[in-house]
């Protein structure tokens, strides 16, 4: 609410210029036009994709938005010419094609962003040679079925944890979710936070034998803590010192460097908020693979602009805490849509699906990791052996 419009602004434009240069020295685009400027001949010009009304984006409402040093103005783009796209609102793409009236472009060539490159440790060690294999699972909230606020479908996650002894739990929210059923009633007989509480006591109570290290990472719909994105990370003050040796608590989204791993880690549903948006036309990949692309080379955990409705963008911190500073090993996805593992641009990505699904038992996801020593040839190896979603 107390975002200034100038403050919003700077930001996408930031982003429109950064990634448009991105995009122009990897393709080696000798310069950008102006979007308005009627031009003879074919022309090359970078920008935001936004729709030319308040609706949902389709063929015929597409506009390019320039940044500020191209002028900032708006011109409607016409698909009609191009084999294959997609496109969605907030993305940064150059454009190639005809404008010769300056209020319409014909759009004949599409280039989109470049991911980053992985992660690569400059230092190498005897260590480096041969690690240890990391064990990972994965799991996602709500953790109570849809009809009581027990944690049953969670005790048998903690069975599980007890039975395959995992070295990290990535846990993500919604771990007091705002649309359950009692909650949305009002029907609930003790504060969020003491069910929140009871919820951290069992999975850190319940582990304790294993020793696993423990990730909490908090949820939009987790209706005890700040709904804003990206979210803070939650606070737990009751833990003693040695149940927080092993619990690292973090933000939604956040990047981690796990044993020379890297996650990338979200639990904001962008698979489905992007689903409903994005238009796309002869792109042979699946939308899944096709979003998560979109994620790695726009270079963000969350590029839809504007958002969803849900979703209560704080655009200053999003350009330091929502960025992909580097393609992750695994980014972990998870969502209302199918569960599903994907490899794209080389990075493994996985949405576990959720917990529970309503009254009856879902899925979690495990992942046995293994960095390789440095690469023969320069060729990168994953350092994914093997994923899988586990039905609870």
């Amino acid at each position: 609410m107390f975002q200034r419009l100038r403050d919003v602004r700077n930001v996408l434009s930031e982003k429109i210029e950064d990634l448009g240069e991105t995009i122009r020295s990897h393709f080696h685009i000798e310069e950008f036009s102006s979007v308005s400027l009627p031009a003879q001949d074919s022309i090359t010009v970078s920008g935001q994709i936004c729709c030319d009304s308040n609706g949902k984006l389709n063929a015929q409402s597409v506009l390019l938005e320039a940044g500020p040093e191209h002028g900032g103005q708006q011109v409607s783009v016409d698909l009609s010419e191009l084999k294959e796209y997609s496109l969605f609102p907030g993305q940064v793409v150059v454009m190639e094609g005809m404008n010769t009236t300056g209020r319409k472009l014909v759009a004949s060539k599409i280039y989109e962003g470049v991911p980053l490159p992985f992660y690569s440790s400059d230092i190498k060690t005897e260590a480096d040679e041969v690690t240890e294999p990391l064990n990972v699972l994965v799991a996602c909230g709500p953790y109570t079925p849809s009809d009581s606020l027990t944690f049953d479908p969670l005790l048998d996650l903690i069975s599980v944890i007890i039975r395959d002894r995992p070295d990290v739990c990535l846990m993500l929210g919604p771990f007091v979710d705002s649309r359950h059923e009692q909650i949305e009633k009002g029907q609930v007989t003790e504060t969020f936070e003491a069910i929140f509480s009871r919820c951290i006591e069992s999975i850190v109570d319940g582990t304790r034998s294993v020793g696993c290290h423990l990730v909490f990472v908090p949820s939009q719909r987790d209706v005890h803590h700040p709904v804003i994105y990206p979210q803070p990370p939650f606070i737990l003050p009751h833990l003693n010192k040695s149940q927080t040796q092993r619990i690292t608590l973090v933000s939604d989204p956040c990047t981690l460097l796990i044993d020379g791993v890297t996650f990338g880690l979200t639990s904001t549903d962008i698979l489905f908020h992007m689903g409903a948006e994005e238009i796309s036309n002869g792109s042979g990949s699946d939308r899944f693979s096709r979003i998560l692309k979109h994620m790695l080379v726009q270079r963000s955990y969350y590029p839809l602009y504007p958002p969803a409705e849900e979703v209560n963008m704080d655009y200053e911190k999003s350009q330091s805490f929502a960025q992909i500073p580097l393609t992750p090993d695994v980014l972990i996805v998870p969502s209302e849509l199918r569960y599903f593992i994907k490899d794209v641009l080389g990075c493994v990505c996985l949405n576990p699906g959720r917990l529970t699904k309503g009254q009856v038992g879902g899925t979690y996801g495990r992942l046995l990791l293994q960095r390789s020593a440095a690469p023969e040839g320069g060729q990168r190896r994953s350092p994914c052996v093997s994923a899988q979603v586990v039905k609870i």
